[in-house]
């Protein structure tokens, strides 16, 4: 099997390589690499406007918040948004989910 995780993210192709149970799982290993670190940790997600984000932003954040993470879902933004408000709430870390890179 292929790595999917690169220098610029995990890449894959959804519902193929990047399923529900992987983003699942990819937001627990989040959350327990975090947890080991720090207490009361917020990440900010954001994601594109392809139909996949939707599930694998709900799966990431079930991942997530089962190990007490919390989450701001910030819906639909634009890439550099998701840096700015890391910085701007105080977050400890952001996720893009997008595509936008792909045939």
């Amino acid at each position: 099997m292929r790595s999917l995780f690169g220098t610029d993210g995990v890449r894959g192709i959804a519902n193929q390589d990047l399923t529900i149970d992987f983003a699942m799982n990819l937001g627990i290993a989040t959350a327990v690499v975090l947890t080991k670190k720090m207490k009361n940790i917020t990440i900010a997600i954001g994601k594109d406007t392809r139909v996949s984000g939707d599930m694998l932003v709900s799966s990431l954040i079930a991942g997530l918040t089962s190990f007490g993470v919390n989450v701001i879902d910030l819906g639909v933004i634009p890439t550099p948004a998701v840096s700015y408000l890391v910085k701007k709430y105080k977050v400890q870390a952001g996720i893009m989910v997008s595509a936008s890179h792909n045939p």
